[in-house]
Order: structure tokens, then C-alpha cells, then sequence
């Protein structure tokens, strides 16, 4: 109770110093020009939270002793992990034991048993690359904001265009097949009707697509999108 006290009379005292300032923008009670964050008690979150991914999703999940997943029944699962949005926050310990149960039920994609027809396995340095763009968090949207990240994204794609045999082009990234091939047809019926993007479908012919029996469903939702 006494460490509680502590903690919760540090708190107000940083409140009533943010309050003192003169620039201070209060609404409803909340701070809206204050920092978010406690940034040592962020920090020392990271670090905590570092080590047990480590340990628990890195080291155990890659453990051929270890079991894939510890399935649960949704039902079951939603009690175990408690996750209803609340209006007020959680401690950093409250944080991490839920962090280690997210870990702990989810399927383990790297174990060595685990088997998918599109990914499995870990790559430690891929995964070390994550951690750097999660932490700085860039938005690659030209060279000014995101330098360094727009050379590696060019760089990639060159890689790609080599691949696919082109001496020039270029590219986009996108999330999954499903955009993907939402912007095949996008280009397709660009290609075929290119006055569609200033007229619009109202402007154009009436536009039909042939495609497999056994093609992806995207196809089926990007006709659906695009009309």
C-alpha cells in the first residue's frame, strides 16, 4: 500500500507541475499538451518487456520441446486474457503479465512443428530490423521524413524489377496478395480504359473481367471495388 501511495503521490505531483505552466491546454481534466508518457517509466517498460520476448518468443517458441500453441476455446481464452477496453489504464506489471499470455496462447509460427504454406520459421535478422522500424516508426512517404528507409525501399525494389527480368520500372509495396491483385485489376482496366480516372465509371464502357474458376477470391472483391 505505502509503494502504491509513493507512486500515486509522484503522479500528482507531476500533475500539479504540468498544471503551473503557462502554455497548459486542460480539457475535462486531462492535459492535452502534456507528455503522454512517463518516458523513464516507458523505457523501463521496453526493457522489461524486451527480455521476455526474448525469452518467450524467440528462444521457447523456437523450442522443438515446446508446444506449438496452447489452444484454448475462444470463451475459455477472452476469460484468461481479460481483453475488454477500459477507460482507465493498467500498470506496467498488470502490462507485462498480459504481454506473456499473448505470447503464451498464440500459435508459435517459428516452431520448428509449425507448418503453413506461406510462412514459417524465424529470421532473427529480419526480426532485428522490425524492432528498428517499430521503434523509430517511420512513414515512408518521401526523402525528407524518412531518408534512410526511402533509399532501402528503392534499393528493394530495383532488386524486384531485376528479378522479374526489366531493365527499368518501377513499384509499390503493398500489404498481402489481396491489394495486390486489387491493383493488377486497377492497372489492367486503367491500361484498357485510361480516361477512367479523370471521367470516372460513369464515363467509361460498360467493363467486364474474365478470370479462372479457380482464381483467388481477391479478384471476385476487387471487381466488387473497382466496378
Amino acid at each position: 500500500c505505502c509503494e502504491a501511495e509513493c507512486i500515486s503521490l509522484a503522479g500528482c505531483n507531476k500533475l500539479e507541475a504540468m498544471l503551473k505552466r503557462k502554455d497548459v491546454v486542460l480539457v475535462d481534466g486531462v492535459v492535452l499538451n502534456g507528455p503522454i508518457i512517463d518516458s523513464e517509466t516507458g523505457e523501463q517498460f521496453v526493457e522489461e518487456a524486451y527480455k521476455m520476448i526474448i525469452e518467450e518468443a524467440v528462444r521457447k517458441a523456437t523450442d522443438v520441446t515446446e508446444k506449438v500453441c496452447e489452444w484454448q476455446p475462444p470463451e475459455q481464452l477472452k476469460k484468461i486474457l481479460d481483453v475488454e477496453l477500459r477507460d482507465s489504464g493498467e500498470s506496467n506489471q498488470k502490462l507485462l503479465q498480459l504481454c506473456q499470455k499473448v505470447i503464451h496462447y498464440s500459435v508459435k509460427t517459428s516452431h520448428p512443428r509449425f507448418f503453413n504454406q506461406l510462412y514459417a520459421g524465424m529470421d532473427h535478422y529480419s526480426l532485428v530490423a522490425r524492432f528498428i522500424t517499430e521503434a523509430l516508426n517511420p512513414s515512408v512517404y518521401t526523402y525528407e521524413v524518412s531518408p534512410v528507409f526511402l533509399l532501402v525501399e528503392d534499393a528493394t525494389l530495383k532488386k524486384m524489377i531485376e528479378f522479374v527480368g526489366w531493365k527499368e520500372g518501377d513499384g509499390i509495396f503493398s500489404p498481402g496478395g489481396s491489394v495486390s491483385n486489387m491493383y493488377a485489376v486497377n492497372l489492367a482496366r486503367y491500361k484498357y480504359s485510361p480516361e477512367i480516372k479523370e471521367k470516372g465509371l460513369s464515363g467509361a464502357p460498360r467493363l467486364v473481367m474474365f478470370t479462372s474458376e479457380e482464381s483467388h477470391y481477391s479478384i471476385k472483391k476487387a471487381a466488387a471495388f473497382l466496378g
